[in-house]
């Protein structure tokens, strides 16, 4: 159901390991309040390889914008999504900038106002007080320091998806990719030029490569390695407020929209 109480047209960012299911927690928010989708990953932007890239149905900006032998950049990126944010501002939504691609998302939201980031240490102490006492223990501590931090953050802030679920999920997507064509989706677009940056597709060469059941577990491998690095560099973002994903995504969604609220 929709938000009965109005919310200001900020850009909420959605990032997250691939498989984590942020799209379709960032599709559950554009159905409840006025927002449009923009894309922050690197190989969605191009045609042709729909499901080898793992493009959303909902209505996303930057999707598919550039032909299979032409150069993405992160420059040419940036220019775009800053003239999709401005747009959707303009119109009086709220951009929802998802994606996993770590370079793509902070070009999409630099020059914006972002948090601080925490003072050296401060991140690892906080955590392992959270190890120590439990989620509501340690924001209960939050609060007496803080009010205003607290106020901004849920009580089980830093909870995620755990890893076991996350390769789960890569491996079950991994085989879906096969059962709905990538390997004729692959071979359609090896059949004309390819660019160095389209090259780079997870996927691509092992497809074209190797036969089927071995393509498969060298791409599930290959995506868990990377979900890897995606976790650790989302401890690197400022402001990040970590939510749980092991839950359906109309739920996160709406727990999200608690936070903006309170916000």
């Amino acid at each position: 159901m929709p938000s009965s109480k109005p919310l200001p047209p900020d850009v909420l960012a959605i990032f997250g390991p691939t498989a984590s299911g942020k799209s379709d927690v960032a599709e559950e928010l554009a159905r409840r309040i006025p927002a449009e989708l923009v894309s922050a990953d690197a190989m969605q932007v191009y045609r042709g390889l729909p499901v080898l890239t793992n493009q959303p149905e909902f209505p996303t900006r930057l999707v598919g914008i550039l032909d299979v032998g032409e150069e993405g950049s992160v420059a040419g990126y940036q220019r775009l999504a800053h003239a999709a944010i401005d747009e959707i501002l303009a119109g009086g939504r709220r951009p929802i900038v998802v994606g996993g691609t770590g370079l793509y998302l902070r070009a999409a939201l630099a020059e914006l106002a972002l948090p601080p980031p925490a003072a050296p240490g401060e991140r690892e102490r906080l955590e392992r007080l959270y190890d120590q006492v439990g989620g509501e223990q340690a924001h209960a501590l939050l609060a007496a320091r803080d009010p205003a931090a607290a106020g901004a953050v849920h009580a089980n802030d830093r909870l995620e998806l755990p890893k076991e679920e996350l390769q789960r999920r890569i491996e079950i997507r991994t085989r879906r990719m096969f059962e709905r064509g990538v390997e004729d989706e692959v071979r359609r677009a090896l059949a004309g030029p390819v660019s160095a940056t389209a090259r780079t597709a997870f996927g691509l060469s092992e497809i074209a490569e190797l036969p089927r059941e071995q393509a498969i577990e060298a791409l599930i491998l290959r995506t868990r390695r990377y979900a890897a690095y995606q976790r650790k560099w989302m401890r690197r973002i400022p402001g990040l407020v970590p939510v749980r994903a092991d839950r359906p995504p109309a739920e996160v969604a709406e727990e999200i929209l608690g936070s903006l609220a309170r916000a």
